[in-house]
């Protein structure tokens, strides 16, 4: 597995065709919020990605979102993340 410019390896009981579409997902993730924030910190990145990961996961399991309505969620967090960083910069 290679994140950020890390490579691992995993032991799972999950057939490797779902991890590589969970690493797929994760991959995405990134790339969305490092389009979004601009940062290239892989540190930063990754660790600002599991939050808005988690948010969204909390979200949805806590709400009846549409699709739409928890990326509408996810973006609004990722842009005011975004603002307060450049606010601190």
């Amino acid at each position: 597995m290679d994140i950020l410019g890390t490579s691992f390896s995993i032991t799972a009981d999950e057939e490797p065709a779902y991890l590589e579409e969970i690493l797929a997902q994760y991959t995405a993730a990134l790339e969305h919020t490092k389009e979004q924030t601009r940062l290239d910190d892989p540190l930063k990145l990754a660790i600002l990605t599991g939050y808005l990961l988690s948010d969204e996961v909390h979200k949805l399991k806590h709400q009846n979102l549409t699709g739409v309505e928890a990326e509408e969620l996810t973006l609004d967090l990722i842009a005011r993340l975004d603002e307060a960083m450049d606010n601190k910069a």
